[in-house]
């Protein structure tokens, strides 16, 4: 059994074909999907889905990019939406200061808003870090943050032994099933399997061999083979342990 621990399935790239895209995952092993929630819609919506589909759980939360839309009465609705069944953490938030779609002053304030939400409400945080990893490790370090999920790593050993030592998980995608990655290959070959979870972070970042088509939590199985050929360990090893990551991160069952 796997777990995608980070999808997007309230995106409209599944409004036609939802129902199918959750049936395929269920046959294919996926027993459970986090829908992770990117503002205040995304956040409802993923909410919407949890109530229809009893193998999905939820976060609310606002990605950096949107920072900028996020107020007082905005928090307040995250903070009403997070206490809903079926809502397992905080996020995504974080930092990216790639496209800069949000002052970086305003996401660094929003990540520190939903940071003290997630302790607040004992949810560990999902986090989004780009070109921006020193800034996103000493917010968290000056916070005490020990409970979380860096999702979609793709970095050095360096890097992954700085959250590691922070006591939080890495979450890996279908970029680990790329060609020319040998730096994160050979960071993952390093990364305990105990801290890992794997995800798709449907609709995107799609894995070989369906690169370049829509990516669907069914596709998380390449992610598992990819981490079982890198560590020289069984499938079912890497199922089995990331399962139990998830299960035990998101308090679930």
């Amino acid at each position: 059994m796997l777990i995608d621990t980070h999808a997007h399935l309230d995106f409209s790239d599944f409004d036609q074909d939802i129902e199918q895209v959750i049936n395929k995952a269920k046959e294919n092993d996926v027993k459970y999907i986090i829908n992770i929630g990117t503002d205040f819609s995304s956040s409802r919506k993923s909410l919407e889905l949890t109530q229809n589909y009893e193998n999905i759980f939820t976060t609310t939360g606002v990605h950096p990019h949107q920072a900028k839309i996020v107020d007082d009465q905005g928090l307040e609705i995250l903070k009403d939406l997070s206490k809903a069944d079926k809502v397992v953490g905080v996020g995504e938030t974080g930092l990216d200061f790639h496209y800069d779609h949000s002052p970086r002053d305003k996401q660094i304030e929003v990540f520190q808003q939903l940071i003290n939400l997630a302790k607040n409400i004992n949810l560990p945080l999902i986090i989004h870090s780009r070109e921006a990893e020193d800034e996103t490790l000493d917010i968290l370090k000056a916070n005490s943050v020990n409970q979380g999920v860096f999702h979609c790593f793709t970095g050095d050993l360096k890097l992954a032994n700085k959250i590691l030592d922070l006591g939080l998980y890495i979450s890996l995608g279908g970029i680990l099933t790329f060609k020319n990655v040998k730096t994160l290959q050979k960071a993952v070959k390093e990364i305990p399997l105990e801290k890992v979870l794997i995800e798709t972070d449907s609709p995107y970042l799609t894995p070989e061999p369906h690169r370049g088509h829509r990516n669907q939590p069914t596709y998380v199985k390449y992610v598992a083979q990819k981490i079982a050929d890198i560590k020289s360990v069984p499938f079912k090893k890497v199922a089995e342990i990331t399962t139990s990551n998830a299960l035990e991160l998101f308090n679930i069952g």
